[in-house]
């Protein structure tokens, strides 16, 4: 058992976009050993967005809390709001966007749990 909260985590990932990633449960053991999924709750502020990449093996869900999102996936675009939930396929290449005005918040589940070789990013 591991239980965590977004507030104790320091060091999220940040990428050069603006995103940052919190990742709360996974495959080390540090945050958890998770063999099966992956959980992450990420940040994009206004004006930012993700690096485009996709996943080999691993499928992936967001679930939009907080702001609108733009959100293309292999080249079909569509909107994202709070309470919509999105299931990315691999290899299906995907990339959110922050179109508004506050933080666009969200969830994001990976089955097997994601680890860096599970994402290649194409910028």
């Amino acid at each position: 058992m591991r239980l965590t909260r977004k507030e104790e985590i320091t060091k999220p990932f940040l990428n050069s976009t603006g995103e940052r990633v919190y990742e709360m449960l996974g495959a080390p053991e540090a945050i958890g050993g998770a063999k099966y999924h992956s959980f992450s709750h990420v940040v994009i502020p206004a004006a930012c967005h993700s690096r485009p990449h996709y996943h080999p093996v691993a499928e992936e869900t967001y679930y939009i809390l907080a702001g609108e999102g733009r959100m293309v996936v292999d080249g079909r675009e569509m909107r994202l709001v709070p309470g919509d939930a999105l299931l990315i396929q691999p290899p299906e290449v995907h990339q959110i966007f922050n179109d508004g005005e506050g933080d666009l918040e969200f969830i994001a589940v990976c089955a097997p749990a994601w680890n860096k070789d599970n994402s290649v990013y194409l910028d």
